[in-house]
């Protein structure tokens, strides 16, 4: 008799537990209430969703990552995480009112809408923190919401919810200053030999490029890096591949000093020479009381800079509500490109510019490279020195992306062809077919604007590399 109760409390304590871990599964699936704000809803969703665990520096690691073997996955799928994307801003910004990044919201709505986190391996040990369909309908008008208010591009209706934005005419800006600036891009007494000018290596009849794989300073000196395109720089949150410069401004600062580029001694030789030219200083006078000076000259630039958008691309005719602005083989390259990812990181109006992403997430980009690293290659850890940052680069911008060749930060990509394959593989870890290569091209030649009303064109030799010596310098 005492064996049978003794049976029958174990069988109960057994239901119980059962019962207590079903109910925990079935709530954890739940979908937060509809009564809370938006925000607050997806922030539920992600902590139930386990996401800080492994997407943060400082991860609170399970009882299981001291286990033999397993611990060792585990451990190395937490500090993969951290590796790919840091959620705990998103979270904390989410949680206190404060501004979401793009690339975070594009991030957090693609993995929870197909499912892709959190990974399986991840669910299988804490019940019921998988992503849901009713889940995914939350990220979803969430997003939708926030891109429709957070971007003032008066898109409504289906198109609102998309991570890639039209381009918006330039505005308050100060014309006088423009033309100026326009002459001072154009200056090459920035320079030390009066040889180079802003728009030797920024050609605006070139895409804003110079296609080469580094461009040449004074003395035919090579720079350390592919010089990106000014053309809608307007948009980037900071400027140059390694964040260095947060405004167009401070970015002007540099290349006329920089020893590899303009190698001018300083600001006060630069004006100097400008002031020179009485006819040109009085002009400048005119708009500056203050004269000519390194924050004048850079302010023009950065105001002549801000004009430089080119609205009105086939795609943007499409996000604004015409259908036939693209062909089918445009538009099922455009659903690869957020099928494969690439508008996590390529989003909002330039289709970049808005993170640091790493070179090689998910295969090792450098590695297969096979040319020895560079000063260069460490991208944002030059300026942080955070190991996070070894190899993280800002994102570059898709306007205009089939004019600005060769591709990547060391130019190594001839082609877009080359460059679309190879993103796919090293970012996304898909080795795509030619035919989804052709398809996503043909999206991307979708994306040249114009600039003062003409489409953007580009007289050089397409794919046309010019191979540099690997001594090269910084730029």
């Amino acid at each position: 008799m005492k064996r049978l109760l003794t049976f029958k409390n174990l069988s109960i304590a057994l239901l119980t537990l059962i019962a207590v871990l079903l109910a925990i599964y079935f709530l954890s699936l739940k979908t937060p209430s509809a009564d809370l704000p938006q925000a607050e809803r997806v922030a539920q969703i992600l902590e139930s969703g386990g996401c800080l665990s492994c997407h943060q520096s400082d991860p609170e690691y399970p009882f299981y990552a001291k286990l033999p073997v397993v611990g060792g996955v585990v451990v190395e799928d937490i500090e993969q995480g951290y590796r790919a994307f840091d959620i705990k801003p998103l979270v904390e910004a989410l949680t206190s009112g404060q501004e979401l990044n793009p690339v975070d919201v594009a991030k957090v709505e693609k993995v929870i809408s197909d499912g892709s986190m959190p990974a399986a391996k991840y669910y299988l040990m804490h019940w019921g923190s998988q992503s849901t369909e009713s889940k995914a309908e939350v990220v979803s008008e969430w997003a939708t919401e926030y891109r429709t208010a957070y971007y003032n591009d008066g898109l409504v209706g289906a198109r609102a919810g998309e991570p890639v934005r039209p381009i918006l005419e330039a505005s308050n800006i100060d014309p006088r200053k423009v033309e100026l600036g326009y002459k001072l891009y154009h200056d090459k007494r920035l320079s030390v030999d009066n040889s180079v000018s802003c728009a030797t290596c920024h050609d605006l009849s070139a895409g804003g490029v110079d296609n080469h794989q580094y461009s040449h300073g004074v003395e035919e000196r090579l720079g350390g890096v592919n010089a990106p395109t000014v053309y809608n720089a307007a948009y980037n949150f900071v400027q140059f591949w390694d964040g260095r410069a947060k405004t167009l401004a401070e970015q002007a600062a540099g290349p006329p000093l920089n020893p590899v580029e303009m190698a001018s001694t300083s600001f006060d030789e630069i004006i100097a020479k400008l002031n020179a030219d009485k006819e040109f200083a009085a002009e400048f006078v005119a708009v500056y009381p203050d004269g000519i000076t390194e924050a004048n000259i850079t302010n023009a630039i950065e105001e002549f800079e801000r004009t430089l958008l080119t609205p009105n691309s086939q795609f943007d005719k499409w996000l604004r509500g015409d259908d036939a602005a693209l062909t089918a083989e445009e538009l099922n390259g455009y659903n690869l490109f957020k099928q494969y990812s690439c508008a996590t990181c390529h989003v909002g109006p330039n289709l970049g510019g808005m993170s640091y992403e790493l070179m090689g997430l998910r295969r090792h980009y450098f590695d297969a490279r096979g040319i020895e690293l560079t000063e260069e290659d460490n991208g944002r850890y030059k300026q942080t020195q955070q190991e996070r940052d070894r190899h993280r680069f800002k994102v570059p911008g898709l306007r205009n992306v089939e004019l600005t060749w060769p591709y990547y930060h060391d130019g190594t990509r001839a082609t877009l062809e080359e460059a679309v394959a190879d993103m796919a593989r090293y970012q996304s870890d898909v080795d795509i077919t030619e035919a989804e290569t052709k398809a996503i091209v043909a999206f991307l030649r979708t994306l040249t604007g114009e600039y003062k009303g003409e489409k953007l064109t580009n007289p050089h030799e397409y794919g046309v590399v010019l191979e540099a010596d690997h001594d090269h310098h910084d730029h």
